[in-house]
C-alpha cells in the first residue's frame, strides 16, 4: 500500500513558509469525508507547543542521565550502520547517554564510528538475555531492529528482552528487523500502547496481511492504518511514505512537509533513533502532567510526529547542500540547526 496524494505541499524556501493545499484523492479515488475529518495536520505554532510540552529544557541543575538514556538493539555482521545511524541521532537529538547491543562481530566496526556510543558485544552471546536484561533498569526507551538481522536465535533473545522491556512499561520503537519480528508474532506487541511501529509501504502491507488475511484496503488507505492499530490493541503506527500518517487507532496525524528526494539508506534510522529519545522525553511529560489533565496526543503520537519532522527538515536541509552526494551522515549534521529551528 502506497499513500499518495492525501496532502500536496509546496514549499516556498525563499520566503521561509510552507504553503499547503489539501487534496481529497489517493491515486484517483475521492477519500471519504470521514477519512478527511479524521485526520490532522499541525500548524508549525501547534508544532512548536507540543515541543514545548515533550521536550526538556536544559538546565545546569541536571545530572548525567537526566535528559535520557536509551539504547538501541540491533547491529550484526552485514549491518552496522543502521545501529550507529539510530544511536548517534538519539544523541545528537539531546540524549544524555545512547547504547547499542550488537552482535560481537559488529561491535568493533560500530565503536570505530564513535567513541560517544557505549556498545556491547553480546547479542549473540548465550546468554545474551541475561546480559541485556541487567541493564535494561537504566534506560528511559528501547529502539528495536536497526540492523538487527533475521537470525533465529537473535530474534528470540530479542524477544525476550521487548516482554521485560513491557514489564518495565518502557516506550518501545520497532523498525526494520524489528518489524519483521513482530509480523511473525504479532502477539509480542499486541495491546503495548507504549509501543510505536514504524513501517514503510511494504512492511505495513506484510502486517497488515499476517493480522487480517488480506491485503490492506487502498482505496480506504486511513482506515487501513487505523484498523490496524485497533486490532493490535491501539499501538502507534508510523506508516512511512511520501506523507508519513500516524495513528494510534483513535486519531490520525499526518506529516507530509518536503524532505528530500535523495532515498539513500539510513534516513529511517534517524527517524528511528529520534523517535525513540522523543518518546522517553513524552513520557516524562505524560507523567508529569497526570494531575494536569491529558495532552491532546498519546505520547508515542507526539514522539512519532516530532521525529518525523525533524526528520523530513534534516533530509531537506541536508538536500540543498549537497544534492546528489547527500547521505545520511549528512544529515544527521544538520540535527542541531533543525532542532533549534523547529523546536525553539
Amino acid at each position: 500500500m502506497n499513500i499518495l496524494n492525501l496532502l500536496e505541499w509546496t514549499a516556498d524556501r525563499r520566503e521561509g513558509r510552507i504553503e499547503t493545499k489539501r487534496s481529497t484523492s489517493y491515486n484517483g479515488v475521492d477519500l471519504s469525508t470521514k477519512q478527511m475529518r479524521k485526520m490532522s495536520t499541525l500548524s508549525a505554532g501547534q508544532l512548536l507547543e507540543m515541543a514545548k510540552f515533550v521536550i526538556p529544557p536544559l538546565q545546569y541543575s541536571k545530572h548525567k542521565g537526566q535528559a535520557g538514556r536509551v539504547a538501541v538493539i540491533g547491529g550484526c555482521k552485514e549491518y552496522t550502520g543502521a545501529p550507529y545511524f539510530a544511536a548517534i541521532s538519539a544523541l545528537k537529538a539531546g540524549a544524555d547517554l545512547s547504547h547499542v547491543f550488537c552482535t560481537e562481530a559488529a561491535s568493533p566496526v560500530i565503536k570505530s564510528y564513535s567513541p560517544e556510543l557505549i556498545v556491547h558485544p553480546v547479542l549473540d552471546w548465550t546468554n545474551s538475555v541475561e546480559e541485556i536484561l541487567q541493564w535494561l533498569p537504566r534506560f528511559h526507551s528501547i529502539i528495536v531492529g536497526p540492523g538487527l538481522g533475521r537470525e533465529e536465535k537473535i530474534l528470540k533473545s530479542t524477544s525476550a528482552v521487548i516482554e521485560e522491556a513491557k514489564q518495565r512499561k518502557l516506550p518501545i520503537v520497532i523498525d526494520a528487523d524489528g518489524l519483521f519480528l513482530v509480523t511473525q508474532n504479532p502477539d509480542i506487541i499486541k495491546g503495548y500502547d507504549n509501543v510505536v511501529l514504524t513501517p514503510n509501504v511494504a512492511e505495513f502491507g506484510r502486517l497488515y496481511k499476517k493480522i487480517f488475511n488480506k491485503d490492506a484496503d487502498s482505496e480506504e488507505p486511513v482506515e487501513s492504518l487505523k484498523q490496524l492499530c485497533c486490532e493490535l490493541g491501539h499501538v502507534t503506527i508510523v506508516h512511512k511514505g511520501l506523507h508519513d500518517i500516524i495513528s494510534d487507532g483513535d486519531k490520525v496525524l499526518t506529516y507530509s512537509n518536503p524532505g528530500s528526494p535523495r532515498r539513500c539508506g539510513g534516513q529511517g534510522d534517524l527517524l528511528s533513533g529520534s523517535m525513540g529519545l522523543f518518546a522517553a522525553w513524552a513520557k516524562f511529560a505524560q507523567d508529569r502532567s497526570t494531575n494536569e489533565g491529558s495532552p491532546t496526543y498519546k505520547f508515542g503520537m507526539q514522539a512519532a510526529y516530532l521525529a518525523c519532522a525533524l526528520t523530513r527538515e534534516c533530509s531537506r536541509r541536508a538536500f540543498e547542500l549537497n544534492g546528489r552526494s547527500m547521505t545520511t551522515t549528512d544529515m544527521i549534521s544538520q540535527i542541531h540547526p533543525s532542532f533549534e529551528h523547529m523546536f525553539t
